[in-house]
């Protein structure tokens, strides 16, 4: 065995090292394994390789990171975190545009397990909402999210 081949396959154990921990995507498998290719091209073939036998796949990269966080992250840190993963445009817009539809019951969910009661005075109510926002929660589901919680305690007690 050459010294390119060895090298190879150190590029590719170490590529499948990363991936047997969690998904990663091609760019990030690039960005981590750069340091380490000895050939110009080398980490790119070893790449192509392993995305030919469909141990990368930027599908399954989304669906794991919306399976980890999306039950506490709101559309715009999950683009965000998506983007930061090197994932297509096009399939970055899907998966948040199939999240959408969800967005105020996570939020929801979210807000309920830190503070689980209305705001009782205008701070506390900015403290929530800040809250919510740098979840990444649009600020529309943020004003929706707080105000029927708002609403809901009159109705409870008539």
């Amino acid at each position: 065995m050459n010294g390119s081949a060895k090298a190879q396959l150190s590029l590719k154990g170490r590529a499948l090292r990363l991936l047997s921990q969690r998904e990663h995507s091609r760019a990030e498998l690039t960005r981590k394994l750069s340091a380490h290719e000895s050939v110009p091209g080398e980490l790119a073939q070893a790449l192509d390789e392993l995305q030919a036998r469909g141990f990368i796949s930027e599908q399954r990269v989304a669906a794991s990171v919306v399976h980890r966080r999306a039950a506490r992250l709101g559309g715009a840190r999950l683009r965000h975190e998506l983007e930061g993963k090197g994932l297509e445009r096009a399939l970055v817009e899907q998966t948040l545009a199939e999240l959408r539809g969800s967005e105020f019951a996570r939020a929801q969910a979210v807000w309920a397990r830190k503070f689980g009661s209305p705001p009782a005075s205008a701070a506390e109510r900015a403290k929530q909402t800040r809250f919510l926002l740098a979840r990444g929660f649009a600020a529309e589901v943020v004003r929706r999210v707080l105000s029927a919680a708002g609403a809901s305690e009159p109705d409870e007690s008539a």
